[in-house]
């Protein structure tokens, strides 16, 4: 009963937007779409618990007209595990978002979004389940489009529009790779339905070229880089629970589709995993360089999600290679890492995000360095972000540390073998610390210039904080408190879902026993309590210390002000200047070199390399290429046929 349950809880998300289209905005509207999201969501919370829970496969096929298709369903472990995320951020979000995007402040907007907000989410589902390509296709397609118009949900907004525009482009571009991949898929087998490839298929030309498109198309959702570039714009235009949904969800759409290919490989090729591991590295490092050098908010989270798909896909890399050098352990740790990470950065960069609309919210503004203080007057949601970035930053107890843990073993296991094995993976694990690194740091920056010292602007207004906006938050934070705290609890469905994405051999000890799960997870109680101790310590400590009266030491400035604390920009400009052959920053003025200027100013900005400097001139010379061609249509049928004779001449001249 567990594939119905997935089913129609992603019609019940579609059709709960549906009423409020007709209906005039209000509360009625916004109550039955989020009724429906809601509603729906707990149902296929539940069919997808229960698969990953029990590892029990169901299917459901059903004929369909268009020539090649078949409406083909299966719930399996490995789509349950991408489906718990879906449903759990689907529901927390809509919550929260019929508050920050209500129809009171968007009265046009607002019914549109609660719409395409539940289609998304069913959309997604069923390509989470589809077992037909052209069935895949579509719901793909109804998914891609649903985001495109959830992007531009402010239509007001001109940043909105461009990133819509950019995102459509993207999207579509990647579908028509997609398009190529379950062409060269159906040669290979015979078939629409995705089914296992026949045995030494990939290591030819033609198994080379499905892997090329599959990772062209999949990787752009996914938001590899370098075919990142629509990831930024979007996730930072799209309202906040929107965002939420993208980021934590909907990318994670080319992660599994790639991993649904894969398993239908008996026997992938190791240059395949070696392919993973470089673009895991690059998107990991130059994902968190590129979101430490920015000003914008959930431009900054977005950026994350770059470099934490770049982990994902080191995962990946590494279940890869276990499976092409025949060692189940080694693709059990990769895979399971990878998967969940998907789980952990579904719930911890929901979380972020959530927390960051509602600072935005109050603030007007998404530039960091005009905001500080937000902590005296947004305490809740300064505390989960504080959560949400221990996680994110890979830091213990939470269950950030526990996913990386598993890949971090992955990929030790390998570098300890002999031979061009340890070669091959001896880079990608520095590269991961590394990456926690420069993480820890850009959430230093972040929660120190949003909520902590003074404000930099105008003080922000005595504001509350709803329940409905802080419960999503609380339910996220503490969903991260548990994987941290009991890793081992979830070991087994990771386990069943890699064994999917792995077919063959498994290893004789079991994920928990191989990662030391449990030793894992009492580490993080113990951590728990000790930081309990010492905090109650303090506290007792200062609350029976006499206070004292003194001067202070004001370091030569008798009367500091505000702008004169460290702002996002100058906290990161040490980190972004190691990474400026990448980042390629920007400056605006001149920093200041002489005592007591009479004015000063200076900015930076960190553009997206690729973006910025390939992808907008390559445009801009194909626009200045069409404008000069077009002094071949000169609209005369005699210099056309001319045109025909030179074409046929030529080719004869060729023959």
């Amino acid at each position: 009963m567990s594939l119905p349950l997935v089913l129609g809880g992603a019609f019940l998300c579609v059709a709960g937007g549906v009423p409020g289209l007709f209906l005039p905005p209000g509360a009625a509207a916004r109550r039955i779409a989020t009724a429906g999201s809601v509603g729906g969501s707990l149902l296929g919370l539940a069919g997808a618990v229960s698969v990953a829970v029990t590892g029990r496969v169901e299917a459901l096929t059903r004929a369909w007209p268009l020539p090649g298709a078949a409406l083909h369903v299966e719930l399996d472990a490995l789509s349950a595990i991408f489906l718990v995320p879906l449903f759990l951020v689907s529901a927390l979000a809509a919550i929260s978002g019929a508050r920050s995007f209500g129809d009171d402040e968007h009265p046009s907007d607002a019914r549109r979004t609660r719409f395409f907000f539940g289609l998304m989410t069913g959309a997604i589902a069923v390509v989470l389940v589809a077992r037909n390509g052209l069935l895949f296709l579509a719901a793909w397609e109804v998914m891609a489009l649903s985001a495109f118009f959830l992007i531009t949900a402010d239509r007001q907004s001109r940043e909105s529009r461009d990133a819509g525009r950019l995102y459509l482009f993207s999207t579509h571009v990647a579908t028509l790779g997609l398009f190529g991949f379950f062409s060269q898929l159906r040669s290979l087998t015979g078939s629409t339905e995705l089914v296992p490839l026949p045995p030494g298929v990939a290591g030819t030309d033609a198994g080379t070229a499905l892997f090329a498109l599959a990772l062209f198309g999949f990787g752009f959702k996914a938001g590899i880089l370098p075919l990142h570039f629509w990831l930024p714009p979007a996730h930072a235009a799209a309202p906040a629970h929107v965002s939420a949904l993208m980021s934590g969800v909907l990318i994670k759409t080319g992660i599994y589709g790639i991993l649904r290919f894969t398993s239908l490989v008996p026997d992938p090729p190791a240059a395949w995993g070696d392919v993973l591991l470089v673009l895991g590295v690059a998107s990991a490092v130059l994902g968190v360089a590129f979101a430490l050098g920015q000003h914008d908010l959930k431009r900054l989270l977005a950026w994350h999600s770059v470099e934490n798909i770049g982990i994902i896909v080191l995962g990946l890399g590494a279940g890869l290679a276990g499976r092409a050098a025949g060692r189940p352990d080694w693709a059990l740790l990769g895979f399971a890492g990878a998967l969940f990470h998907v789980v952990n950065h579904g719930l911890f960069k929901s979380l972020l995000f959530l927390g960051a609309g509602e600072v935005v919210h109050v603030a007007g503004t998404r530039d960091m360095d005009r905001m500080g203080g937000f902590g005296r007057v947004l305490p809740k949601t300064a505390f989960f972000f504080l959560a949400g970035a221990v996680a994110i930053s890979g830091l213990p107890p939470l269950n950030g540390f526990a996913s990386e843990w598993l890949v971090y073993l992955g990929l030790f296991d390998r570098a300890r073998a002999s031979g061009s094995d340890a070669l091959r993976a001896a880079f990608a694990a520095p590269a991961l610390a590394l990456t926690g690194a420069l993480a820890l740091a850009c959430f230093v920056k972040a929660h120190g210039s949003v909520f902590l010292g003074s404000p930099r602007g105008d003080p922000p207004h005595a504001h509350g904080e709803p329940a409905a906006h802080v419960a999503p938050m609380a339910i996220l934070a503490g969903a991260c408190a548990l994987l941290g705290l009991w890793p081992a609890g979830i070991a087994p469905a990771l386990a069943r879902a890699a064994a999917i994405a792995a077919p063959g051999p498994v290893p004789t000890v079991t994920l928990a026993e191989l990662a030391s799960l449990v030793t894992v997870g009492l580490s993080a109680l113990a951590l728990v309590l000790l930081l309990g101790v010492v905090a109650l310590f303090l506290r007792r400590k200062l609350a029976v210390a006499a206070p004292t009266a003194g001067p202070t030491w004001d370091c030569g400035y008798a009367r500091p002000t505000a702008r004169m604390q460290y702002t996002a920009s100058s906290f990161a400009r040490g980190p972004v200047g190691y990474f400026g052959w990448a980042l390629r920053p920007r400056a605006k003025g001149a920093p200041v070199t002489k005592l007591f200027p009479v004015s000063a100013s200076f900015e930076s900005h960190v553009p997206d390399t690729v973006l910025d400097r390939a992808i907008v001139p390559a445009f801009r010379a194909g626009a200045w290429a069409a404008r000069k061609g077009r002094i071949l249509q000169q609209g005369r049928i005699q210099l056309y046929l001319l045109y025909v004779v030179a074409t046929l001449v030529a080719l004869l001249f060729r023959v």
